[in-house]
């Protein structure tokens, strides 16, 4: 008893260890306001009203997307952009409670990303309305609270389609946030945070914060800003008074020296925090952390990206919005897991294609040491789709482009602005002074970052962009570099020669995707036709280019995961990812791995089960990161291949060379085997410098035999809403995954959780995502279990016909 006194004692001091050292504010309340929410499809004449009767509504929690939870259906309005899934309209209403004594302070209600055309009440009085479905937006609640019951209507209007070019989700798909503060308190978005001088020895901190005050009369106050090391000690603080008066706002600008400051980069993803703190006779009214990182950038016409004085390649991917089988309400978790794949894939850029992402994202970006092109539009006046942005953006474009800048300018992964994308103001006259309209936006609300747009008309033969637009760029945005003529082999060069100025960056390529684990050797019995050996070769020409290029500041290929939506019946979904719907990687995923890390590693592809083709001559290739491979068919070799890149030159003197030469085989970024296709195993050894360094084998395997399931993590936090993946394999009676498998697999989950989706990666599978079942693709497949309020366990049952039942149990505390 005596132990667990003292252990408690001391978790309560440590709880209040910040309060001691830095005081705190009561009156700031940051409320999460996702549950507890009624819902309903269709359209009411009255629902805004506080004496709705919504009893029959579904009760549920945001973040929410009623799209991902219909049928596919080729007839959907959405039509083959939105996934064949379905729109519509729907209504969400939340009944909450104040006492009279909360009316004191000041309420506002945070939307993350409602999609779109959202309307808003509290208790019958219209807040306003919002079309764009991607940003973060906020109401003032103050005019239209009550002492007691309260009720937010929300009316969500997604049914003029098509709306979009790709998958966008229906719903309050975002979290939303109650916020209440003391009526002197920051402004929401506030605090802008740079960081432009840095040595080794010092960093200059700038800090502009805007204060707001409804107080009713005139305020004298001070704001204290703290700079916070992750350790939570204090690296250095300035304070400042004001006066604001009632009904105002008013900017105080602020210089904090840090001295000896940690750098962010993706290696070092160093973050501190910085604590506004708001006082009113010496009393603390409001306090604000926000996290920031300390780190420089240049960008070069010759020398590229660099940052904190090191030249850095971005080596990117463009990533959509949407979870594959949870639609566009994506936890954090998928979100994590998804972006930590792509981190050890070698990836450390990603391009927010093509609009604003959650503030979740951007924090794991952040925290995990991304590059991130922050883009905001797919379309500016001239429209793409019938009911896109076009509708909105002589109203809108402007504000939207405010609150995107103020909401994301604060993260140091946050590196260049994009202004949208293929916009089709670039081939017309006059389009320039569109794009110059929104670059005095971007310049003024932030101008320590460039911007960009992803041009795909450039040296077009059909309406080329203007070289007014492009030459009005900070950064060239280049869409399909190598789309136009001798630019297949050419690139970025012959626009270098005519425009030395010029800063380049690929914001879209060509990417090494396809379906995952579907091959083909084609119907010939007498010679094979693959489907998989020649795919890879146009992304490894740009990438030879882009990386011996110092002027190229990276690429950006499409895309690192695919997205539902931008399809063709019967497929649903596109799959130019190198990394499934499930978060399962493809070959090319190796394939940018071999490129982009120097941990030795080794891939070999495709399966070897090919019943029915003995004898026929088939390739099998190799993605590495070794200088040699050699390849064993059941213990036979049939060579070793080797490659080089960059290859070395001369060094000192006529035939000298500062390392081993390797004698390369080939002058690809892959290696290539020929060999007759028998039953059994194929074994890859890959050497560096004659040493092996790693091996792969992959064996003829037999019939399903069982279920086999592996969970991400064995443990989630109770009311946290945890999410963990169970990656779900049929294997033969040796464990191995049988790479034609498609059974049939019925789900039931009990305990604290729930069954939050279900995928498999195929394409054209066209199973609803919450039917409970889903056959194994190739294989394989993945079950997402969200923990329950309770604490104890979830336990996941996969059936199957004709194989042993079997089930998997995540803690839940």
């Amino acid at each position: 008893m005596k132990i667990k006194f003292l252990l408690t004692a001391l978790f309560a001091i440590l709880n209040l260890l910040p309060t001691l050292l830095y005081g705190q504010s009561e009156n700031r309340e940051l409320i999460n306001f996702d549950n507890g929410w009624k819902f309903s499809t269709g359209d009411f004449s009255d629902a805004m009203e506080a004496d709705f009767d919504d009893n029959a509504w579904s009760l549920l929690d945001l973040p929410h997307d009623w799209s991902i939870e219909g049928k596919v259906d080729r007839n959907a309005p959405t039509g083959g952009s939105g996934g064949y899934l379905p729109a519509g309209t729907g209504w969400y209403r939340k009944h909450f409670t104040l006492r009279k004594s909360d009316l004191r302070k000041d309420h506002i209600i945070m939307f993350d990303g409602v999609y779109m055309n959202s309307d808003v009440w509290l208790n019958g009085e219209h807040l306003g309305n919002y079309p764009f479905g991607y940003n973060s937006f906020w109401y003032s609640l103050d005019d239209h609270l009550i002492a007691g019951e309260n009720v937010i209507a929300v009316k969500v209007d997604n049914s003029n389609q098509p709306a979009s070019r790709w998958y966008s989700g229906s719903g309050i798909y975002r979290h939303v946030w109650l916020i209440s503060t003391d009526p002197v308190h920051v402004k929401p978005w506030g605090i802008y945070i740079t960081t432009p001088e840095i040595s080794e020895g010092s960093a200059s901190v700038i800090v502009e914060t805007r204060v707001e005050n409804h107080s009713g009369s005139p305020r004298k106050m001070s704001v204290i800003s703290k700079v916070l090391a992750s350790d939570g000690s204090n690296r250095g603080h300035a304070e400042s008074a004001l006066q604001v008066l009632d009904g105002w706002d008013q900017k105080v600008t602020q210089t904090i020296y840090v001295a000896e400051p940690l750098l962010w980069s993706p290696d070092t993803p160093y973050m501190y925090s910085l604590v506004t703190q708001v006082t009113v006779n010496g009393k603390i009214v409001d306090e604000v952390h926000t996290p920031f990182g300390i780190r420089s950038m240049v960008y070069d016409p010759d020398k590229g990206f660099i940052l904190n004085g090191k030249s850095v390649k971005m080596n990117g991917v463009c990533l959509h919005h949407d979870g594959g089988c949870i639609g566009a309400a994506v936890p954090e978790d998928v979100w994590e897991r998804r972006l930590k794949l792509l981190k050890e894939m070698g990836c450390n850029a990603i391009r927010t294609a093509h609009n604003p992402v959650a503030p979740e994202f951007l924090d794991l970006c952040d925290k995990l040491g991304f590059l991130v092109m922050d883009e905001i539009f797919d379309e500016w006046k001239i429209g793409k789709v019938r009911y896109g942005y076009n509708m909105y953006f002589d109203k809108w474009a402007e504000k939207d482009v405010i609150s995107f800048i103020h909401r994301d300018r604060n993260h140091p992964s946050v590196v260049m602005w994009s202004a949208g994308n293929e916009i089709r103001e670039q081939p017309v006259e006059g389009g320039e002074k569109l794009l110059r309209q929104l670059l005095d936006i971007f310049h003024k609300e932030d101008p320590t970052r460039p911007v960009t747009v992803g041009c795909d008309n450039i040296a077009a033969d059909d309406h080329p962009a203007r070289i007014e637009f492009l030459e009005m760029l900070d950064i060239i945005g280049y869409n399909y570099v190598d789309r136009w003529h001798e630019r297949r082999e050419l690139f970025y060069s012959i626009d270098k020669h005519a425009h030395p100025g010029w800063k380049m960056v690929g914001t879209e390529s060509v990417s090494n995707g396809g379906v995952r684990g579907s091959y083909s050797l084609g119907k010939d019995a007498e010679k094979a036709v693959p489907n998989y050996n020649t795919r890879m070769i146009r992304a490894e020409q740009l990438w030879k280019f882009v990386s011996m290029n110092s002027y190229v500041i990276g690429d950006f290929m499409w895309t690192g995961i695919d997205y539902l939506g931008e399809a063709l019946w019967p497929t649903k979904n596109a799959s130019s990812g190198v990394i499934d719907l499930c978060g399962f990687p493809k070959d090319g995923y190796y394939f940018y791995q071999s490129l982009w890390t120097v941990e030795p590693m080794l891939h070999i592809f495709p399966h070897w089960n090919w019943e029915g083709r003995e004898g026929l001559v088939m390739p099998v290739l190799a993605y590495t990161n070794c200088d040699a491979v050699e390849l064993f068919v059941n213990g036979r070799s049939y060579g070793e291949k080797r490659l080089e890149f960059p290859r070395q030159g001369n060094s000192g003197s006529w035939n000298r060379y500062d390392l081993p030469q390797k004698n390369a085989t080939t002058a690809d970024l892959h290696l290539s085997w020929d060999v007759p296709y028998e039953p059994g195993s194929i074994k890859a050894v890959g050497k560096r410098n004659g040493a092996i360094v790693c091996t792969e084998t992959i064996e003829t395997t037999g019939a399903p035999f069982a279920i086999k399931l592996t969970a991400d993590k064995g443990l989630l936090y109770a009311g946290k809403k945890g999410v963990a993946h169970i990656a779900v394999e049929v294997v033969d009676d040796k464990g191995r995954v049988v790479p034609t498998a498609d059974n049939m697999i019925s789900y039931t989950v009990t305990g604290s959780g729930k069954l939050l989706g279900l995928d498999n990666g195929n394409p054209s599978d066209h199973e609803p995502y919450n039917s409970g079942q889903r056959k194994v693709f190739n294989g394989m497949g993945i079950a997402l279990i969200q923990a329950g309020e309770n604490m104890g366990s979830v336990k996941l049952t996969a059936s199957s016909g004709g194989l042993k039942d079997v089930t998997i149990e995540v803690i839940v505390r």
